[in-house]
């Protein structure tokens, strides 16, 4: 078994390479080619959940692909951690290998997440946000914020970004990063509607628990990105802007139990769960044309999907194994 830490997990998982495999995950998953059941949580009274995620992933038909096979993650979610300067989101990926069923790697989840995650909004994105699409606004300024502004610059010619969160001092920092790494031109909002207004592509990656972003500021034709809130009662989006929009799912499933964003505004009268036009997937796959106008608002409603997390983690094992890299640890699997 190679165990792979997150350094070697960025090195060795670019962005470009990361959205292609988000596609073909996606596409994969709508196409029955995934089984996954909805992911198991434990919850201690202080507010920390352990979530564990397992699935088996098949190649795509007539081909024998590295990135299938059984494999897990299981994160925890530490809320204080933040103040320690330490990630929320801490935990683990396992991939077995397909043929002998041996664990194969063992990988920093935290940092395969942060990559797939706004990859999985780039492949999203590159799908159903306007071709013309130029202008980008951020709401957070934490991990994902930094994954998304690299993402989206590998699917639109991002000429604009405008960034926000609810701790100035955060958002500065992040554009001064975004200006130095990413040699964008970022502004600071002091207010959501400033970071959003006109945009054409609009992710929200904050820790709220109530809605930061309503429908008033939000131009026609732009598209949108939640992926902040993973939990049935927490949401990022106010129900009057769900209910303009064309709303995707990675999955149908997973929405309908665990999309605060979705189910929320649906007890409020303003959507209807069964009115989610598709999943991902299904445009991705030809069976579904995604966007229907121009002035059309568009939401991608991401929870990740296990299946992200096994295709990449395949994926990084396959070129720690080819390069020498990660530590390697022998499991002989007989019980001794």
């Amino acid at each position: 078994m190679i165990v792979i830490d997150g350094e070697t997990v960025r090195r060795l998982l670019p962005m470009a390479d990361a959205v292609e495999l988000m596609r073909d995950t996606f596409r994969r998953y709508s196409g029955g080619r995934v089984v996954q059941p909805v992911r198991h949580m434990v919850r201690s009274p202080g507010g920390e959940v352990l979530a564990v995620m397992p699935a088996h992933v098949a190649a795509p038909e007539a081909t024998a692909q590295p990135d299938a096979g059984y494999g897990l993650k299981t994160v925890l979610i530490k809320p204080d951690n933040a103040a320690r300067g330490l990630p929320v989101h801490v935990g683990l990926v396992l991939v077995f290998d397909p043929d002998t069923g041996l664990p194969a790697a063992l990988i920093d989840a935290a940092a395969l997440t942060a990559i797939r995650t706004a990859a999985a909004s780039a492949a999203a994105t590159d799908a159903l946000a306007r071709p013309d699409a130029t202008v980008l606004a951020v709401l957070g300024a934490g991990v994902q914020a930094r994954s998304h502004l690299r993402a989206m610059g590998a699917v639109r010619p991002v000429k604009e970004v405008r960034v926000w969160n609810h701790r100035p001092a955060s958002a500065h920092a992040l554009a001064d990063w975004a200006r130095d790494q990413l040699d964008l031109d970022v502004t600071v909002a002091d207010t959501v509607p400033a970071a959003v207004a006109d945009a054409d592509v609009i992710c929200t990656v904050t820790a709220a628990d109530e809605p930061v972003l309503s429908a008033a500021p939000v131009a026609e034709g732009a598209h949108i990105n939640a992926v902040g809130s993973s939990f049935a009662h927490r949401r990022e989006l106010a129900g009057d802007l769900v209910g303009r929009c064309a709303v995707f799912v990675d999955s149908r499933e997973s929405a309908r139990a665990e999309a605060g964003d979705l189910l929320l505004a649906a007890r409020e009268g303003h959507f209807r769960i069964e009115a989610v036009r598709a999943e991902v997937g299904e445009v991705l796959g030809g069976h579904h044309p995604g966007r229907s106008s121009t002035g059309e608002i568009t939401l991608f409603k991401s929870l990740g999907l296990a299946a992200q997390d096994v295709v990449s983690g395949f994926a990084v094992y396959q070129r720690a194994a080819a390069a020498g890299a990660g530590q390697r640890v022998e499991l002989r699997g007989d019980g001794s």
